[in-house]
């Protein structure tokens, strides 16, 4: 998404060097560079540019972490990677410097040969370092809008006790909360059966294709399965569980899912039970986002240790 507050500081860059492009570039997914922000006298500009380390010149910059200027830009020993081929074909002249720690690069070109100097570009470092002040600022505010909203929603989940006593109901709330939190676009909980092997659905936010609550799944079955067994949490992207296990087992598509979190509920010294968030999408799963939902797992992880007290009280009685 284009900031419009770099958009506009772009916009003065371009007129202070009279430039006709001048184009910021992020890390993005994995080791790639895209297109933050730009301002351009033209429409030529790729919007869904992305660059690796070392390749262009802009990938050199990243890569070696130095500026570089051309003033008289020769396509056949480098290109910029920016432009549809169109666009390129004109530019005569490219200035760029990189940001530190390795966040991006901030690039200028003209259709004039020798349009930049050294003094410039002593100019674009200076612009380069606001640019990164206002970034880190940015992420600042990001992040603490993100603490306020999971916090919002952590005290919603702890005022729907009371509300909804019974199991059932609280259940319904607890994980539509979560799910409208986290962005996940489905929230389940998995149970174990009494014997210990297997498990079925208890609740969900919403229905996965055709699966019904009355079908169970041995213990040795999937992500879910390996969760029951080894206790442990799964948050998609880390290397925290075995690859190539479908969310369910195989006798299920559930490998559409392209984000999961899998949180055990210990109760009793046992996991009991799975919460799970899945979505058909790649969702960035954040430390704050991480605290959030495991302080929601054991919230409903104490919830179900009373019940299974009350249970056993009565048994007992």
């Amino acid at each position: 998404m284009k900031n419009h507050s770099l958009d506009s500081i772009l916009g003065i860059i371009c007129s202070v060097f009279d430039a006709y492009s001048a184009v910021l570039f992020l890390k993005s997914s994995g080791s790639r560079y895209a297109v933050a922000s730009y301002f351009s006298l033209g429409d030529n500009i790729s919007l869904h540019t992305r660059i690796k380390p070392g390749t262009g010149l802009v990938g050199w910059i990243i890569r070696n972490n130095k500026p570089l200027l051309i003033n008289k830009f020769d396509r056949n020993a480098g290109c910029l990677g920016y432009y549809d081929t169109k666009g390129e074909s004109k530019i005569k002249a490219f200035m760029g410097c990189p940001l530190s720690r390795g966040l991006g690069a901030l690039c200028l070109d003209s259709k004039k040969t020798y349009s930049f100097s050294e003094k410039d570009q002593k100019i674009l470092h200076q612009f380069a370092k606001l640019i990164e002040s206002i970034i880190v600022d940015f992420s600042r505010l990001d992040l603490n809008v993100r603490k306020q909203n999971y916090y919002h929603f952590l005290s919603v989940v702890y005022e729907l006790r009371e509300k909804y006593p019974r199991w059932r109901c609280f259940l319904e709330k607890l994980l539509n909360v979560l799910s409208e939190a986290s962005g996940f676009e489905y929230a389940f909980l998995v149970v174990r059966d009494e014997l210990g092997k297997g498990f079925f659905l208890e609740g969900w936010n919403k229905k996965i294709g055709d699966l019904s609550p009355e079908r169970k799944f041995s213990i040795d079955t999937g992500l879910l399965g390996w969760v029951f067994k080894n206790g442990s949490a799964i948050f998609s992207g880390e290397q925290t569980a075995p690859k190539g296990l479908s969310l369910l087992g195989k006798d299920l598509n559930t490998s559409q899912f392209k984000s999961i979190i899998c949180l055990p509920l210990i109760v009793h010294k046992k996991t009991r039970g799975v919460l799970v968030l899945a979505d058909l999408h790649l969702i960035a799963i954040s430390e704050e986002l991480k605290i959030f939902v495991q302080m929601v797992a054991e919230y409903l992880a104490l919830f179900l240790e009373n019940l299974y007290l009350k249970n056993r009280l009565r048994q007992m009685g």
